[in-house]
């Protein structure tokens, strides 16, 4: 008796388990019918439970134009999805003792970055903190875009790596996510092997049992019951992209529905079987300087619990993995219809199978303390954590937005210096009196640092005008100043100028570009970084003659200093010129001695101007620094020299608490009677006071 009630309730129990499961599967069902038609590009999803494979189904059309129906044999191409594939061959070399993660790049691929001092180490390529920077956004700003580029294969791109002279950042210090990575990943398994990567991954896959999966070897190769890609892109009809390239190890990876579903049961039983490389393949990398990208492979929470996961997409292609290690649940969805989200859908598929999560929202304890300040201003701009980009918070009637590049949402407030973004509440942001926290659900934060500069003067944007080129990609644009207060930017492959925002005198944006000015130690423009998408920091050096602030505003009109020949021909003098608006002259007055005086530069004061500039009129001998301090009308209130027997040069002015710090270089040489003697010059700040007397002095770095 008792053994027929226990019988009883165990054919009970499974009975139920199977019971929902089947009503959960027909909902699944339900989700993917009400996305696409029978007639429209294909779906393929696939879900592993507990080892096994609980749901394979197969939705619409590989080929619009021969009407074929996706099926078990449909190849289709998952893009970076495949990176955990690439990733997983790199540390089956590593537990083999073929490499080592710790390995630097350079000792498999001697060409890439020879100048860079860091170790750019392997397990840095593999989690994207490398500092390499896409070469999708590098093809982009050389002016030709990657997907139009016949033939395009893993050599070009390492070629075009090969001219980077730096890096976007320091190894270890960020993230950024870089396909390039994964070319480089492909050509160090080829060095290490001695196979090219496209018959070593034909080999790694057959090992897996995975006999339908190959990287694309010629963009005119025949593959079997190919998908082809498809997308309206916002219009009515479908239109195809057809691929030209052939680059792999970062993606273009085709495979089948069945072989991928073959993988996560291996991955789900890996523990079972002992499958040591499975096993750390879902782990974060050993000695990562970050715990949430892995071996391909993102790790963090999705909708409440621990998850394993990547997409991929390129066009109308596109492919998404969920793995719940705890629930051993995979969800697996690849398309070639560009018109749904395998990430949408997988995530409304794991809503219906996933357990209610009991975890609640875990911010950072810092979001539960006490802010005891006063009502803050959170209006302004603020820079990004990694500098690659600004957020402003800016005010449209009474509502408060973040606005990032072209991205806007409305936040509101939810307490004393308290705000939530409307899309989701769950994202805190905290105001403090110089920086702004975004606080996640899982803990994590972000600061952003409140940018306080001074205003940004007509100098700094004259300043900025010229051209800027970048040697590594020959690629140029130019800056230019139009009307009061307007900067525009353009490449030199486009057709129109666009607008640049800027923030202040340092950081600046225009379309998808931010723009970082750098400058000497005499504030002149030398270059700008501009990072764009995931090329980050590209350095354009400033073609044009680097100028000094040889013009300021005045009122309604400028006060401007020059160079002129003086009356006899043979030396010259200073011209101190007010003019009206339009740039007719007012009044001018004149310096100078009987050899050569220089202006560089004029500084407007509260009193009057400071003029900076050289002299061999004045001083110790050849060139001294020369300072000439006036009034608002131009009449000299006191002149001064600096410097030594050799050559001193004045360029720049700054205003201080007690007076002025005078920048300049210094000549110094090893002795006075040798013609053929060696001699360096030197940055040298001069510290004065209002009356232009010498307070100190400070040698900083050689001039190139």
């Amino acid at each position: 008796m008792i053994m027929k009630l226990n019988f009883s309730l165990v054919f009970f129990f499974v009975f139920y388990i199977s019971n929902a499961q089947d009503i959960a599967l027909k909902k699944i069902d339900s989700i993917i019918e009400s996305k696409i038609k029978e007639t429209d590009p294909g779906l393929m999803v696939g879900i592993v439970k507990d080892g096994k494979t609980i749901y394979e189904k197969y939705y619409g059309l590989a080929n619009l134009q021969h009407q074929v129906k996706v099926d078990e044999k449909t190849r289709s191409n998952i893009a970076s999805t495949a990176k955990q594939f690439t990733a997983l061959m790199i540390l089956d070399l590593a537990l083999r003792n073929k490499l080592s993660l710790e390995d630097d790049l350079r000792k498999y691929l001697p060409d890439l970055y020879k100048n860079i001092a860091h170790k750019i180490k392997i397990r840095q390529i593999i989690n994207h903190t490398s500092g390499i920077r896409d070469y999708v956004e590098l093809l982009d700003l050389e002016g030709m875009i990657w997907w139009k580029r016949f033939g395009l294969d893993n050599n070009d791109i390492i070629e075009l790596l090969q001219k980077q002279e730096d890096l976007g950042f320091t190894p270890g210090s960020k993230y950024s996510y870089s396909n390039s990575n994964y070319i480089i990943l492909a050509k160090i398994i080829e060095s290490v092997s001695g196979q090219n990567f496209n018959s070593y991954s034909k080999t790694f896959f057959k090992k897996l049992e995975m006999n339908t999966t190959s990287f694309v070897e010629k963009y005119m190769k025949v593959i079997p019951n190919r998908a082809n890609p498809y997308s309206t892109w916002g219009n009515t009809e479908w239109l195809e992209v057809p691929t030209v390239t052939k680059t792999n190890g970062e993606g273009f990876l085709f495979t089948t529905l069945k072989d991928q579903l073959i993988y996560e049961q291996l991955i789900q039983n890996a523990y079972v079987d002992d499958n040591k490389l499975l096993i750390q393949s879902q782990l974060p990398i050993p000695n990562s300087e970050i715990k949430t990208y892995g071996f391909g492979l993102e790790l963090q929470d999705i909708l409440g619990h621990k998850c394993v996961y990547h997409a991929g997409g390129t066009f109308g292609f596109h492919s998404q993995t969920y793995r719940f290690p705890k629930e051993k649940l995979t969800i697996f969805i690849m398309s070639n219809n560009g018109d749904i989200s395998s990430n949408l859908i997988g995530q409304e598929i794991a809503k219906i199978l996933l357990p209610t999560s009991n975890n609640k929202a875990s911010y950072d304890k810092m979001y539960y303390q006490k802010n005891d300040n006063e009502s803050i201003n959170v209006l302004g701009n603020y820079i990004y954590p990694n500098e690659d980009s600004m957020v402003q918070i800016i005010k449209k009637g009474n509502k408060i937005y973040w606005q990032e590049k072209k991205f806007t949402v409305e936040i509101f407030s939810e307490g004393k210096n308290k705000y939530a973004s409307t899309n989701n509440s769950k994202i805190k942001i905290v105001f403090y009196p110089n920086e702004m926290m975004v606080f996640y659900t899982s803990g994590k934060t972000k600061t952003f640092k409140k940018q306080i500069g001074t205003p940004v003067t007509v100098s700094d944007f004259n300043n900025l005008v010229g051209t800027y080129h970048n040697s590594e990609l020959d690629a140029s644009f130019e800056m230019k100043f139009e009307g009061e207060k307007t900067l525009k930017l353009k490449f030199s492959d486009d057709q129109n100028f666009e607008n640049v925002l800027v923030y202040n005198s340092v950081l600046m944006s225009s379309d998808n570009y931010f723009l970082k000015v750098q400058k000497d130690a005499f504030d002149r423009v030398t270059e700008i970084l501009l990072s764009y998408g995931r090329a980050l920091n590209m350095r354009f050096k400033k073609k044009t003659h680097f100028q000094y602030q040889p013009k300021v505003k005045a009122g309604d009109g400028s006060i401007q200093v020059t160079t002129i020949p003086s009356k006899n021909g043979n030396t010259s003098d200073i011209l101190l010129t007010k003019n009206y608006k339009n740039g007719n002259e007012i009044w001018f007055k004149r310096f100078g001695g009987s050899s050569y005086d220089k202006a560089n530069s004029i500084l407007n004061v509260e009193d009057g101007y400071i003029i900076v500039g050289s002299t061999s009129s004045y001083g110790n001998g050849n060139y001294d620094m020369f300072v000439i301090k006036t009034d608002k009308k131009g009449n000299k209130l006191w002149q001064k020299t600096y410097g030594g027997f050799y050559n001193e040069y004045g360029y720049s002015a700054e205003k201080t608490n007690v007076g002025y710090i005078i920048k300049r270089t210094k000549q110094s040489c090893e002795n006075n009677t040798d013609i053929h003697r060696k001699c360096k010059k030197n940055v040298w700040f001069v510290t004065i006071d209002k009356n232009g007397n010498e307070i100190n002095n400070q040698i900083l770095e050689p001039v190139n």
